[in-house]
């Protein structure tokens, strides 16, 4: 399940965090790379250990964390922290997918999902697109700056070689309540229909009984 979500930053956000980027040193990418992915990365990204990248996981974690969407696509367990990827020409990511667990030995974590924010506008560089493969076929993403994509990190996935411009984006990743994905789709899908029942009829019995259903289905199938 492919979920697109616009403008989790606004702005002033948007402003702040390029200007916290500007300042921060870049290493290279691959460091954070496990597995065949170290093989096909070529990036950089914001030096972790600057005390200064906490800051910005707060500017751009938790509005994304907060967003309704996102919690009804992700129903979110857990929330590793971001890393902040810049990419410069003829800069990509080969295919991979995500390491299937993440995080230090004392802080282990499973990767259901992957979240890309964009903080470039598209114009700002050309190539550099997330392309998705999905079982609809390949999907290509390239948002507004502030958007954000989030997907299975199942999935292979890859940036196409940047041309011209400078490519910035935070990657983070997700433990769910509902480990399996198609129950994930599922909840999603009643989630979607209860809320365009709730703006045509609040306090329908059709509503409530919607409502209830995705409770209860929460309940049966959430580990928290």
């Amino acid at each position: 399940m492919l979920i697109t979500i616009p403008r989790v930053l606004d702005d002033v956000a948007l402003d702040r965090v390029r200007a916290l980027l500007g300042d921060i040193a870049f290493v290279d990418g691959r460091s954070s790379a496990g597995g065949d992915a170290r093989r096909v990365k070529e990036n950089e990204e914001a030096d972790s250990t600057d005390e200064r990248v906490g800051l910005l996981n707060r500017l751009v974690l938790l509005p994304l964390y907060r967003d309704p969407l996102f919690q009804a696509a992700a129903m979110p367990r857990r929330l590793s922290g971001a890393f902040f990827a810049r990419y410069r020409p003829q800069m990509h990511y080969g295919p991979h997918v995500d390491d299937p667990v993440m995080g230090p030995e004392n802080g282990r974590y499973r990767s259901d999902i992957s979240m890309t924010v964009f903080l470039s506008p598209p114009e700002a560089y050309d190539g550099g697109e997330l392309v998705i493969e999905t079982e609809y076929g390949e999907q290509r993403i390239k948002m507004g700056a502030g958007d954000a994509v989030v997907y299975p990190s199942s999935s292979l996935h890859h940036v196409a070689p940047v041309t011209r411009g400078e490519r910035l984006v935070a990657v983070a990743w997700a433990e769910s309540m509902v480990r399996e994905p198609e129950r994930r789709r599922l909840l999603f899908d009643v989630y979607q229909v209860e809320e365009q029942l709730r703006a045509a009829g609040p306090d329908d019995e059709v509503t409530r009984r919607t409502g209830r259903i995705r409770a209860n289905l929460m309940r049966m199938w959430a580990d928290v």
